[in-house]
């Protein structure tokens, strides 16, 4: 056997593209049949830039979907209740089929609060106890984007996860945790990792699939890769750096993403699907 190997790219870009172009034939479908073009809102409180930029970015892909967008800014003053509020008419009007409250919204706003005024069939970013319950128990409903992404990218390389090792690094309410619920969901064997896990790197080289997304550059090593594993690098740090030593994996990896190109597009990508999935079934034109 060679000393070293060279894994295969996940390309995410060509894949979210493709789906984006299904969402967009589906939402010209949509609005033929229900007369009423699907509508994502986005809400930001404050200025924070980084935060602004995918904002700007979420509207253009919504455009060039065909999804149209509905941009609520509201100051950084806002109290939660006033965020509640500005969420449940969301939810209670019509013309909108899908909100995206973009996060972090600032330490003074109780953010599952808000989460939870989003109504759940509009609830396209996946973030409300709802949907994750509904990802826990495979039920219909709308997934965590990121985490449906991973998903989809696994599907489209045809990793079968049955009987496998995934180890997820990290367990935010919208990645880690929902990421391992989605993978259960698919006869993965799943273990969680985090800040307090004890041999990291041991776990790490026990696994299948490894999800990085814990949001700290490089923190899984190249040599700790079981060779022929699937590797997401679900991590975005600056300087376009993932959570995963990307260098050192590929050598030993079967399938790697890239940072960026792999797991980014494919969080804008679902975003849209299934905000026209929510549109379809809003306005009665879903097929069953």
């Amino acid at each position: 056997m060679p000393a070293t190997r060279t894994a295969r790219l996940m390309d995410g870009t060509g894949l979210a593209k493709r789906i984006i172009e299904e969402a967009a034939a589906k939402a010209a479908e949509v609005s033929r049949r229900g007369g009423t073009r699907p509508c994502l809102a986005t809400v930001l409180v404050g200025e924070d830039p980084a935060s602004a930029t995918y904002v700007r970015m979420k509207r253009a892909r919504c455009a060039k979907a065909g999804i149209q967008s509905r941009h609520i800014a509201l100051p950084a003053t806002t109290t939660t209740a006033e965020l509640i509020d500005t969420l449940a008419g969301l939810s209670g009007d019509p013309d909108v089929h899908g909100i995206l409250l973009q996060h972090p919204c600032g330490p003074h706003i109780d953010e599952r609060a808000a989460f939870e005024a989003i109504a759940p069939e509009k609830d396209v970013d996946g973030v409300t106890l709802h949907s994750f319950a509904a990802m826990s128990f495979a039920r219909p409903g709308f997934v965590s984007c990121t985490p449906g992404g991973i998903m989809r990218l696994l599907e489209a390389y045809d990793v079968d996860l049955a009987g496998k090792h995934a180890v997820v690094v990290g367990r935010s309410a919208i990645l880690g945790k929902p990421a391992g619920m989605l993978l259960l969901a698919k006869d993965a064997t799943v273990t969680y990792c985090h800040s307090r896990t004890a041999d990291l790197p041991g776990i790490v080289r026990e696994a299948d699939v490894v999800v990085a997304a814990v949001g700290r550059p490089r923190l899984i090593r190249g040599q700790d890769i079981k060779p022929g594993a699937v590797v997401i690098d679900a991590g975005y740090n600056p300087g376009n750096v993932g959570d995963v030593d990307f260098d050192t994996a590929r050598t030993r990896a079967r399938l790697i993403t890239p940072v960026p190109g792999g797991v980014g597009p494919m969080t804008i990508a679902v975003l849209l699907a299934q905000t026209v999935d929510a549109a379809a079934e809003q306005s009665g034109t879903q097929h069953h």
